[in-house]
């Protein structure tokens, strides 16, 4: 007969399970161009990880396997260091770009005027005479200043007369980020990736199925409370992974150090579980 092996904690498992999510969730970041490019923002979030995991011990043999992940995340981080400075200053320009550009949600620019386009330009064609690329690698900056200069010779002067015109935004970002929030909204709810449902009824459809308030109050009364009690509590537990993946986008480095601290206290409280017996034992053979 092979070797039996104790069953291990079930709350180092979903602490380790967590953690391997957090690491797999980082190396395949998707990116929403432009300004949130996922590989850098991946590269940021395995160094707040490898941050978080530092705290462990290593003469702990409960923290074997978590030194094991740190380990590796160390090693991919030192191994794309190079390249993800080379990103990071390209992101940094990309900033300086939106910058010039009075892009929405930039602070620089929230108390003063709305810039006219002699004023844009002047930013614009000043930032690309001044930039420079630096570092070991430059590939990432050298290709994105080139298409910025490429971009802005060839489109530059069309792209800003909404500059002069009183009132007028600069662009239709807030109007596709409503549609947005719609469309996840309806997959959501649905289940289905289509969203044509939109194009017809919107988010007030669910009103087209009763001709009155108090035709849809009765529909929604005819579902019994405990039915919608426990369908309640079968959403809050599928919901528990992505609120852990938002907290992890939002706040990575607290994240994984909330984790490794349930590490170490369940640690510690295994190690006294275990200690207790011993000591009565050892009592007992006293007596």
């Amino acid at each position: 007969m092979g070797r039996s092996y104790p069953a291990r904690d079930t709350q180092f498992l979903q602490i380790e399970t967590s953690l391997r999510q957090a690491i797999r969730d980082a190396v395949n970041q998707g990116s929403r161009k432009p300004l949130t490019w996922g590989g850098l923002k991946g590269y940021q979030q395995l160094q707040a990880i490898a941050q978080g995991l530092s705290r462990l011990d290593e003469t702990n043999p409960d923290a074997a396997y978590l030194f094991f992940l740190r380990k590796r995340v160390e090693f991919v981080l030192t191994k794309n260091q190079t390249v993800a400075e080379d990103l990071k200053k390209a992101h940094l320009l990309l900033r300086q770009v939106a910058d010039c550009l009075h892009y929405p949600g930039n602070t620089n620019h929230e108390n003063h005027p709305q810039a006219c386009s002699l004023q844009i330009a002047q930013e614009m064609d000043h930032l690309i005479l001044n930039t420079q690329p630096d570092g070991k690698v430059q590939q990432a900056q050298i290709r994105l200043l080139n298409g910025l200069q490429k971009r802005w010779r060839l489109y530059g002067p069309d792209l800003l007369h909404c500059y002069d015109v009183p009132g007028l935004p600069p662009d239709n970002l807030k109007l596709e980020s409503f549609f947005g929030r719609l469309r996840r909204h309806q997959r959501r709810i649905s289940g289905r990736k289509s969203t044509r449902e939109l194009n017809d009824f919107g988010q007030a459809q669910v009103l087209f199925t009763a001709t009155s308030l108090a035709e849809l109050l009765s529909q929604i009364q005819a579902i019994p409370l405990a039915l919608y009690r426990r369908h309640r509590q079968r959403l809050a537990q599928a919901e528990i992974p992505r609120q852990f993946f938002r907290r992890l986008h939002h706040d990575p480095f607290s994240t994984v150090q909330t984790l490794v601290s349930f590490h170490i206290a369940r640690s510690q409280v295994l190690h006294n579980q275990y200690e207790a017996p011993v000591h009565s034992e050892q009592a007992l053979h006293t007596e």
